[in-house]
């Protein structure tokens, strides 16, 4: 069986009726909904976040290493340049972290924020932390806050009716830019 060129209307399963919509396939999304690399038990020895330290920074997508938390891209990003600031140590709730954690994953977040600012000019941003699976955390175990770059009429009918995010570059491309960014950037702190 062919699969139907993307000006076919698709027979919906079991009804029968053409819907006469388009399909843009995002097959990468695949691993997200599927929980890959999801911790199963919420332990340090499963946690992504813990790992991620372990890896050089351009395979683990780490923008910046700080001393008690560190900067990297989402792998499943909301939207393009969509950073998450994580302590290094694995704690799940923001009312556990040292003075150290909670002052360094703030400032790490400004800095975050001008990078992003100085490499593609965003318009705002959405910052935030979902604490625990019921907030939304997709990864409860380990705090991280998510810093999400936001453009005058971003959210356009791809994720609202299509259902699909647009990524303009490769994650591994925006890390360098970012990387390069922070060293500059950076500085001025």
């Amino acid at each position: 069986m062919t699969a139907p060129s993307p000006r076919e209307p698709v027979i919906q399963s079991g009804i029968g009726v053409p819907d006469d919509l388009e399909r843009l396939w995002t097959p990468h999304r695949l691993a997200y909904i599927r929980g890959e690399n999801k911790p199963q038990d919420g332990t340090a020895a499963q946690c992504p976040f813990c790992r991620i330290p372990s890896m050089a920074d351009e395979h683990g997508l780490i923008v910046h290493r700080g001393e008690v938390a560190f900067v990297v891209l989402n792998l499943y990003p909301y939207a393009p340049g969509h950073l998450m600031v994580c302590p290094y140590r694995h704690v799940a709730d923001y009312a556990e972290t040292t003075d150290e954690e909670a002052a360094e994953i703030a400032d790490l977040t400004r800095t975050a924020m001008r990078v992003v600012r100085s490499v593609s000019s965003a318009d705002g941003f959405n910052i935030g932390m979902n604490q625990g699976a019921v907030a939304g955390a997709g990864i409860a175990a380990h705090l991280h806050q998510h810093v999400v770059p936001r453009w005058l009429g971003d959210q356009n009918f791809m994720p609202i009716i299509g259902r699909t995010k647009t990524l303009p570059e490769l994650l591994v491309d925006t890390r360098d830019l970012f990387a390069q960014a922070w060293d500059r950037v950076g500085d001025d702190d």
